[in-house]
Formats: structure tokens, C-alpha cells, sequence
């Protein structure tokens, strides 16, 4: 990722994103040193122009802004960091800096999806989804069978609970599959919803 960070006297401006709601956190500046080390730590740091010099976003609070993915614009001089945050983001105590909550349009899958595609690329040490990627496509299509045959047993039970915890390792399975084949469990939900809307038209 080759950056532009001479348009604006060495710094780019950074659009945080909560990577799971969408809703807009704060905008911020970095200089080529605030980037490198967001990139190392995966922790969002920025270049105060007040201060002049940088500071990792939570470093005071403990509001951590981790980071799931980061894109540039179309001219490579602003970039949108699309994070996972530990806490409301605004020094005022507001979920975003733009006085806006982040919770109503929180959708997890969204998160997860993203949390899979970071698994996927960094391939971190000790995480459960980095063995699966690893081991490739037949082991996890064999996990999600076996997970999909869990989910029948316990559907003939009456414990909720188990039902339910079996259900959502279902989904998880079903979703590392997913990731693994470079498409989305929104993929899926279009299919669903073009089915529906030609059933409703037979009707």
C-alpha cells in the first residue's frame, strides 16, 4: 500500500469505521510513523497536531480501537480503518465523536465475517480458526457436518441451551467455510431473498 502522505504536509486523514456497525467513530490524521505503527500493533494511533506527536487511540482510556482492516481512497491520501472498538470512542463519553450511538444497527455477523477475513489473511498463532484455514477446505466442510449432526441430536432434546449452543457453532462453521471460499453470508441472504420474492409472486 503505497500511500500519499506529501498532499498534506506529511499526513493523510483516517475515517474509523466500526467494522461491525458501520456507524462513522471519529477522523483523525497520521504521519507515516502513526501508520507503521498501527500496522504493527493493530491498534489505531494518530499524529496530534496539537501535541506533535503520536498517540495510540484508548492509550489514556482503555477504548482501544483494534484494527480489522484498511483501505485507501482511489488517490491513496486518506484511508478508511474499519475497527473493532473496546469502548465509547469520543473523550466526552459518546460512542462516536459525532454524538451518535453505536449500537442500534450492530449486526455481529458483520464483525465476524470481518474477524474471519483477518484470521484468514494473518493467519495469527494459537487461534482455533487459523488451524481450520490451514488445514484447508475438506477439514472444514468435514467440521461443519459434524456440527450440523450435533445440532440434529440436541434438536431432539429439550435443553434450549445445548440447542442453542450447538446452532451457533453450526453458523460459525458454516461461516469459516464461507470466508474460506472468498464469498459471504450475504451471498446467501440475496439468494434467500430473491427466492422469497419470486415465491411471492407465484402467490
Amino acid at each position: 500500500m503505497n500511500l500519499d502522505f506529501a498532499k498534506l504536509d506529511g499526513l493523510i486523514p483516517a475515517v474509523v469505521q466500526d467494522a461491525a456497525s458501520k456507524k462513522v467513530l471519529m477522523v483523525g490524521f497520521m504521519n507515516e510513523a502513526a501508520y507503521k505503527k498501527t500496522k504493527k500493533t493493530g491498534k489505531v494511533c494518530f499524529y496530534s497536531r496539537t501535541r506533535k506527536k503520536l498517540w495510540t487511540k484508548g492509550e489514556e482510556s482503555g477504548n482501544f480501537l483494534s484494527v480489522m482492516e484498511i483501505i485507501p481512497d482511489c488517490d491513496n491520501d486518506t484511508i478508511l480503518i474499519k475497527a473493532k472498538p473496546s469502548g465509547p470512542v469520543c473523550h466526552t463519553g459518546s460512542d462516536t465523536c459525532f454524538n451518535e450511538e453505536n449500537i442500534g444497527e450492530y449486526h455481529f455477523m458483520d464483525y465476524l465475517e470481518a474477524l474471519l477475513y483477518d484470521r484468514k489473511k494473518n493467519l495469527p498463532e494459537d487461534s482455533y480458526t487459523t488451524k481450520l484455514f490451514k488445514k484447508g477446505v475438506n477439514k472444514i466442510a468435514k467440521k461443519l457436518g459434524e456440527e450440523a449432526v450435533e445440532l440434529i441430536i440436541e434438536a431432539k432434546d429439550k435443553n434450549d441451551a445445548l440447542f442453542l449452543e450447538e446452532a451457533a457453532d453450526l453458523v460459525y462453521h458454516l461461516e469459516v467455510l464461507l470466508v474460506h471460499r472468498g464469498v459471504s453470508m450475504k451471498d446467501v441472504f440475496k439468494i434467500l431473498e430473491k427466492r422469497h420474492r419470486n415465491y411471492v409472486r407465484r402467490i
